[in-house]
């Protein structure tokens, strides 16, 4: 009898167990399902006819599709779109991640202040992207800039250039405020990943008579790996999903001469119209989204087992 009872108690403590994790999982899913499964819906749907402006026209199928890839216009500045977010995530791996993995290993030895250092490290993570790209936008100004104003301060007129006015210093001038941006965010996760090794190795190495450097390279580098993973996945969906940035820093053209044009901006050109694309073209645009979403989909997926390979166990 005890035993049923016992049975009956713990079923009901399961039974309102579940009902609590879906009572809080509840608004979560609701704004999963109408913020982002049904927008994603919504393009494919939308992708698969013609529009008219606002107006639905007929079924076209695969057609917008076959005119984003294949039609010699579009493809042209689909493709140069395509290789700049490609530069765009090369430089932010080495520069910004780069730099945040020195950081991360100086900040490992805990230096004085080094509390003091992260706060000021993450600081430009929480600042507002808009807000972050229209100041750096005012800094970087040919004619009141704090920038230009600096380099001719330190004897450097000749570097006092329109950074944002031409083609050869506006993309880096976006990448390096991206980084300048973000970096706090894979210094920190980086940082995290150095405090998870056990000190037992690292102090056993150094008794060897390793050297800092080959302690790095063959210690905390295989064994930091699942740190690394995730930065490269997240700074490949960011660079793919680059929008802000250019979009507040140098308008929706990618000006100057296209050299700050990223997919993002193509998609929102397409879908809602500019002055180069004309009208908006929900048919086209939808299309395009759903082909950057594959892409950076099956491109994460691949990326994220194959560096999940390579990770190294800590026993």
């Amino acid at each position: 009898m005890q035993s049923t009872d016992y049975e009956s108690v713990r079923r009901a403590r399961t039974r309102n167990l579940k009902l609590w994790l879906a009572l809080l999982l509840t608004p979560a899913a609701l704004l999963l399902i109408v913020f982002v499964f049904i927008p994603m819906g919504s393009a494919v749907l939308y992708s698969l006819y013609e529009w008219d402006g606002l107006a639905r026209k007929g079924y076209v199928g695969l057609a917008n599709f076959s005119d984003i890839l294949f039609d010699p216009v579009r493809n042209k500045v689909l493709f140069h779109a395509f290789w700049n977010n490609v530069k765009v995530f090369v430089t932010l791996m080495i520069i910004q991640n780069g730099y945040a993995l020195v950081l991360a290993m100086l900040l490992a030895r805990n230096p004085r202040g080094y509390r003091f250092y992260q706060v000021v490290f993450f600081l430009p993570v929480i600042l507002s992207t808009v807000i972050v790209s229209f100041q750096w936008k005012l800094f970087l100004n040919p004619v009141f800039g704090l920038v230009n104003k600096a380099l001719i301060a330190v004897g450097l007129e000749s570097w006092a250039v329109p950074w944002l006015g031409l083609p050869e210093t506006a993309l880096p001038a976006m990448m390096l405020v991206n980084a300048w941006h973000w970096f706090g965010f894979p210094t920190l996760v980086f940082l995290a990943a150095i405090h998870r090794i056990p000190t037992d190795f690292i102090e056993a190495a150094r008794l060897d008579g390793a050297s800092e450097w080959r302690i790095a390279r063959e210690i905390i580098w295989p064994l930091m790996a699942p740190a690394v993973t995730i930065i490269v996945v997240l700074t490949f969906i960011g660079s793919f999903n680059w929008f802000e940035i250019p979009y507040v820093m140098n308008g929706l053209e990618g000006s100057p001469q296209g050299s700050t044009d990223m997919l993002g901006l193509l998609f929102y050109r397409t879908a809602f119209g500019s002055i180069s694309a004309g009208g908006s073209d929900f048919g086209h645009g939808s299309a395009l989204a759903v082909l950057m979403f594959i892409f950076i989909f099956v491109f994460s997926i691949l990326a994220t087992k194959y560096l999940t390979s390579r990770e190294v166990e800590m026993n």
